[in-house]
């Protein structure tokens, strides 16, 4: 066979293994305000877009990974824009004297329903005071004494005659008690004092009169009574026409009070409904002055007096005052419950185990208090509250809202309050996954009339100059935040590296700062621990590596079962149909690479090749198609002049979880050739790769895990020089190596190689000619496709004999059927 040198290929020098940022970054001019906003064009013009067009249905749904900046952003963006916003208002909820189940809203100017509830709570306690003066004046007393003069003339003008006639039998007409009441009854002259007629009994004891001389008197009284009865309720009637006449003897005489009062309230505050709202005020105080006249504003009162607490139906209920807010309210809820985002109806005890409510009752929540503003809520957090998204999508779409008591099972009995419905102007900024969005889009009922506007963060940006001194500012403005101390030139530099280490590419950025925030902080930890004036470069590693290892208790169980040997993993040496493949595994936090041995194994067949994990059922869609892709290819490179004759069986040995992706084909084509040729593949390698069917190369994820996974597994072992990995030539502008490995490579003691086609792979992995198709069709003799063109020869001649058995059985089997009848 004709071994050689492998040439077709790149092996990769050190600079090429990661990106080094300037050492000279100017870090003595930290720019002055608030950071830029950076890496975020596309959401930033989303962002304008929606925050200013004020349209229905242009809310803004803001999508991305956590820790791009998103709410912070949208803060910064709004107080930088500055956006227009409508005309806020203040808002406050009156008494429903018609119906007190279904409070008012009066609608105000900013900050004139604070000045209307001052202005009301004067106005009434004027009301009250002119009142008592008025009803104690004496030209209404005078007045009074009048009236009731008139009711004593009619109510003798009855009694006087039937007294005159009930004197004879020793009667007369008196008042006497009954409980808590007096009432008027027919009494007994027994000498010269009155006595009714239930003590008939204790005067027959005490001897003050005889039985005989009682029951003639009884008898009297029983003869009297219908006639007396009549009179009584004549004398009612008069009773009732005096009250009514004195109770519009007491309208009269402060009716004018009431109006003057309250038309000046009116003339100074001009708001829809409340002129409505005042004349209804004017009539219940004018119908119940007995309350007034003995009413407190507030809860000055005790609990027995609590129905001479009338004023409080005058009270006025702001439930919002914009009057200090600047600018359009921008609220973040971080907490959206359903009270919290539309307001409550609370419940107040009241003594004896129940529980009321009124419009004083209610309050507002922060969908309100944005009105005409924004409103920023996670999207997660606003789904999981019961009741919050299909209300908040009612409010959306008609552009009102109502307060609601919530009823649950463990509360009081709901509230039958319905207050006023109020007209909102408030823009949604909903913060969530992508995932939730697009489930939402699709499957959620005017979803997408509602959140017209997405903006959707990138969690990376591209590595350029401009954007490096943007980033620069940034981490200085964050550093200032936080009042960190300063960072020299080498920690920045060591900041972006593993910034762009986050990205898994040399060539970009990540925007994710709540990372990089936590490094910054560890780093200055770190510093400060020694001593240090400055943060160095040192001290950024530390704070990486702390962090790594903190979140790295599966890496290290991992480590130690390649050290015990209970991961099997070859790293010297050759064999036949074995290779070692590169995996990532996922972290909380921090993901990590490790080597993983495949093997195939190759017999007679009809061309299938069996995917152990997918019969296992460990097996994920794209591997399946990867596994699927190298059937195909090995059809275009072989299968046109020859059938497939073979069966093959791949496996991930040790493998026990679910394994996904097609970055192990051109490890599986390697082993499954291996196996087929007998050609053996050198162990002191790993490869990873995507392969087409027409044998190209294609990048995969995670590459710098990968090769440092298989490197600190070769270093454990000690490095000889003969190890290395081998990596599609798409990645290598991924690449972001730790200095171990970079120093590693400059010391010739491992080697990375890039390769860009399977060929290139396999003659780097079995040292032999890949070998080239001839003009007969046929590849080259003695190279690794000629020797697998070979082989499938081979095994057709075997399986051709095996074929013509098996077609022949049944006619033999139907001939010997004939024999036998």
């Amino acid at each position: 066979m004709g071994y050689l040198k492998p040439l077709r290929h790149k092996k990769l020098l050190p600079e090429d293994l990661k990106f080094i940022f300037n050492q000279e970054i100017d870090s003595e001019n930290s720019e002055k305000g608030d950071a830029p906003i950076i890496g975020q064009e596309r959401a930033l013009k989303a962002l304008r877009l929606g925050v200013e067009l004020r349209k229905q249905g242009y809310n803004i749904f803001i999508t991305g990974l956590s820790g791009t900046g998103k709410t912070s952003t949208v803060k910064k963006m709004l107080k930088t824009l500055q956006p227009n916003c409508t005309a806020l208002s203040d808002y406050a909820y009156v008494n429903n004297f018609d119906n007190d189940n279904k409070p008012i809203l009066l609608k105000f100017k900013v900050g004139k329903a604070v000045e209307f509830k001052k202005a009301m709570l004067r106005s009434i306690l004027s009301i009250q005071e002119q009142i008592m003066d008025t009803l104690e004046s004496e030209s209404y007393a005078q007045l009074k004494q009048k009236l009731f003069k008139e009711f004593e003339v009619s109510k003798e003008a009855l009694l006087k005659p039937f007294n005159k006639k009930i004197k004879k039998d020793s009667l007369t007409v008196g008042h006497i008690k009954d409980g808590e009441n007096i009432r008027m009854d027919m009494l007994a002259i027994i000498n010269n004092k009155l006595f009714p007629s239930a003590s008939f009994g204790e005067l027959i004891e005490k001897k003050i009169i005889t039985e005989k001389k009682a029951n003639t008197i009884f008898e009297k009284y029983q003869n009297n009574l219908n006639e007396f009865k009549k009179i009584y309720k004549e004398t009612y009637k008069i009773g009732l026409q005096f009250n009514e006449a004195l109770e519009i003897l007491e309208q009269n005489s402060v009716k004018q009070i009431v109006v003057t009062v309250l038309a000046d309230l009116k003339s100074k505050f001009r708001v829809t409904g409340l002129s409505k709202y005042l004349k209804m005020v004017e009539a219940d105080i004018i119908t119940n002055l007995a309350y007034i006249k003995k009413a407190t504003f507030g809860n000055n009162v005790d609990e027995s007096q609590a129905e001479y607490d009338y004023l409080r139906n005058y009270e006025v209920n702001v439930i919002l005052n914009n009057s200090k807010q600047k600018g359009c309210p921008v609220i973040v809820e971080t907490s959206p419950t359903y009270q919290n985002i539309f307001g409550a109806i609370e419940k107040y005890n009241d003594g004896e185990g129940g529980w009321f409510s009124d419009f004083t009752s209610v309050r507002a929540g922060a969908l309100l208090s944005a009105n005409g503003g924004y409103l920023i809520l996670n999207a997660s957090d606003a789904f999981a509250e019961p009741g919050v998204w299909k209300s908040l999508k009612r409010a959306l779409y008609y552009g009102s809202m109502e307060i609601e008591d919530k009823h649950s099972s463990y509360q009081a009995s709901p509230s039958v309050i319905k207050p006023e419905a109020i007209e909102i102007n408030t823009k949604i900024i909903l913060i969530g996954s992508a995932y939730t969005y697009s489930m939402l889009s699709a499957y959620e009922d005017d979803f997408n009339k509602i959140f017209k506007v997405k903006a959707e963060f990138d969690s990376e940006m591209k590595r350029n100059d401009s954007n490096v001194s943007k980033y620069v500012e940034v981490l200085k403005n964050l550093i200032k935040g936080e009042k960190l101390k300063e960072f020299d030139t080498t920690a920045i530099a060591q900041v972006l590296e593993y910034s762009a280490r986050y990205t898994d590419s040399k060539n970009k950025l990540t925007t994710r700062f709540s990372y990089i925030m936590d490094i910054l902080r560890e780093a200055d930890f770190w510093a400060t621990d020694v001593s240090a004036n400055k943060v160095s470069s040192y001290h950024v590693m530390q704070a990486y590596n702390s962090a790594r290892e903190r979140h790295g208790l599966y890496e290290t169980k991992v480590d130690e079962m390649f050290e015990d040997g209970t991961m099997m993993i070859t790293t010297s040496g050759s064999r036949v149909g074995q290779i070692n493949g590169l995996a990532v595994y996922g972290g909380d936090r921090f993901s990590f690479g490790k080597p993983t041995r495949i093997t195939a194994t190759v017999a007679l067949g009809n061309g299938q090749i069996v995917n152990v994990e997918r019969e296992a059922g460990l097996s994920g869609s794209t591997h399946n198609k990867g596994v699927l892709v190298i059937t195909g290819y090995l059809k275009e490179m072989f299968g046109k002049n020859i059938p497939l004759s073979f069966n093959a069986s791949l496996v991930f040995e040790q493998g026990y979880g679910m394994i996904d992706g097609d970055s192990a084909s051109i490890t599986e084509i390697a082993a499954l050739l291996s196996a087929m040729t007998e050609i053996p593949i050198k162990q002191s390698f790993a490869i990873t790769g995507s392969v087409n069917q027409k044998g190209d190369i294609q990048p995969i994820g995670g590459v710098n895990d990968k090769v440092e996974g298989f490197f600190d597994l070769c270093k454990s072992r000690g490095l000889t020089g003969k190890e290395g990995v081998i990596i599609p030539i798409q990645n290598v502008q991924d690449l972001m190596l730790k200095n171990e490995v970079v120093e590693a490579v400059k010391e010739k003691q491992f080697s990375i190689y890039a390769v860009s086609k399977v060929e290139d792979a396999l003659e780097l992995l079995m040292v032999v000619k890949a070998g080239k198709k001839l003009a007969s069709g046929h590849y080259q003799a003695n190279t690794i496709f000629g020797e697998v063109e070979k082989k499938l020869r081979e095994m057709r001649r075997k399986v051709t004999p095996i074929k013509q058995q098996q077609k022949e059985e049944p006619k033999k089997k139907k001939i010997l059927e004939r024999k036998n009848r």
